[in-house]
């Protein structure tokens, strides 16, 4: 029971988090700097508690692992197994950041390009998928990471 409430308080803390910056960014009382405040404490809690639900899991079940080593079972290599979640989590992450600066950029241009001249809309659309598909790219590494763990 303990580990579904530790799983819900990340999203707790995430869902408040956004709606927060979001009042703080659409409303005159509030300030962008105490929303992007908002945005690390809530990243900083959440880290918290998943290290915590981690650490509950590992004392529950390592003595799991170890009946299961006795039985003869193999057992994945925590660390291995750490590091491809870590690199296939990095992949999706950093991908994902790039893509949003590509298409953030590309976007605004091409809106301005159609504007001017309607048949640029296709020449536009290239570089704005292009900008996604960096995204795409780093997702699909890290189904593959994940996929020969």
């Amino acid at each position: 029971m303990l580990e579904y409430i530790l799983m819900a308080v990340p999203v707790i803390f995430l869902v408040g988090s956004v709606l927060y910056a979001y009042k703080s960014v659409t409303s005159r009382r509030h300030t962008r700097k105490r929303a992007v405040l908002s945005q690390l404490a809530a990243f900083a809690a959440v880290s918290v508690v998943c290290l915590v639900t981690a650490a509950i899991t590992a004392f529950a079940e390592g003595d799991a692992a170890g009946a299961a080593e006795a039985a003869g079972a193999a057992v994945k290599d925590g660390n291995a197994f750490g590091l491809a979640m870590i690199g296939a989590a990095l992949a999706t992450g950093i991908s994902g950041i790039g893509g949003g600066i590509a298409v953030g950029n590309a976007a605004p241009a091409a809106i301005g390009a159609t504007s001017e001249d309607p048949k640029a809309f296709g020449k536009a659309l290239i570089f704005v998928a292009l900008g996604e598909g960096v995204a795409l790219y780093g997702l699909l590494v890290s189904i593959l990471i994940i996929s020969k763990v």
